[in-house]
């Protein structure tokens, strides 16, 4: 396991928000001088989100197995903040600890932390062997639980009830509803990625809070071959009549990391339009 950091010979660079236009660090929504982790930041609804709060005014980590979508997205999110980056596979343990390590060399607290790395697979029940299942399961379950649990010194740090660290998983709606597709080991994972939050949010409060977003569609590599293929129609079946845009998981996001969610607690927001809320059965 090789964990690698992004952070210096220029792919790091210093906070470039205009302070005189930032509202007071005790704003509802404010994470102004956070320090952030994203697993999965060099992509699809990790970035979204890494880049929301970036732009929001906190420090942000990126995390990825691949060196080149670190430092192509330090290298970009640096333009609007601070940010530095990882290399980590986060689907063994020992790649969990190690991103932990490597963040607390360069921090000494870590404020909130995204855990959205994640893969999934699909195939006829048949064909759905346990190599494929494992990849699933081993990044997506295990990885979330083990992340949480190497960062918790960091976590800890700094955090009092009033204003605790936040944990933010990335679920989705296919935990909630039965999906179209066969992707039996994914929605499986999704599912216990709710119930791991609720369990983890009883445990770790009142410092840490532990919540899952849920998201519907939206634009990412995962789901690029399911909206090449049915985009419009899902878009229509989508009580909002749309997909989601980064704006809307970089909301919740930062709903979730501010004073604004600081008493929320093992939830499961899904933020997909109503597909899996108001949608038809």
């Amino acid at each position: 396991m090789v964990a690698a950091a992004f952070g210096v010979s220029g792919l790091r660079s210093p906070p470039m928000i205009d302070t005189a236009q930032q509202g007071p660090s005790d704003d509802l929504f404010s994470v102004f001088g956070k320090t952030a982790v994203v697993t999965g930041g060099t992509r699809g609804i990790g970035h979204m989100i890494a880049a929301g709060l970036v732009g929001a005014g906190a420090e942000v980590v990126v995390a990825s197995r691949k060196a080149d979508a670190v430092s192509e997205t330090v290298t970009e999110l640096s333009c609007k903040g601070a940010c530095t980056g990882v290399v980590a596979d986060l689907s063994s343990e020992a790649g969990a600890r190690s991103l932990a390590d490597a963040v607390a060399a360069d921090h000494d607290h870590v404020d909130i932390l995204v855990n959205n790395a994640g893969a999934t697979w699909g195939a006829p029940l048949d064909e759905h062997d346990s190599a494929s299942w494992n990849r699933v399961l081993d990044l997506n379950v295990q990885g979330v639980f083990h992340v949480t649990k190497f960062f918790l010194p960091l976590l800890r740090a700094v955090a009092t009830a009033d204003e605790p660290s936040r944990v933010i998983n990335i679920g989705s709606i296919d935990g909630i509803h039965v999906p179209m597709l066969e992707t039996y080991s994914y929605s499986a994972s999704k599912a216990a990625v709710h119930q791991l939050t609720r369990h983890l949010a009883k445990q770790l409060a009142p410092l840490i809070t532990v919540n899952a977003v849920a998201p519907g569609p939206f634009e990412s590599k995962m789901m690029a071959a399911t909206l090449a293929s049915f985009g419009d129609q899902i878009a229509a079946s989508a009580p909002l009549r749309r997909i989601g845009r980064p704006d809307d998981m970089a909301g919740v996001a930062l709903f979730l990391s501010s004073r604004a969610g600081s008493y929320l607690t093992g939830t499961i927001i899904p933020v997909d339009g109503g597909i899996a809320t108001v949608g038809s059965a």
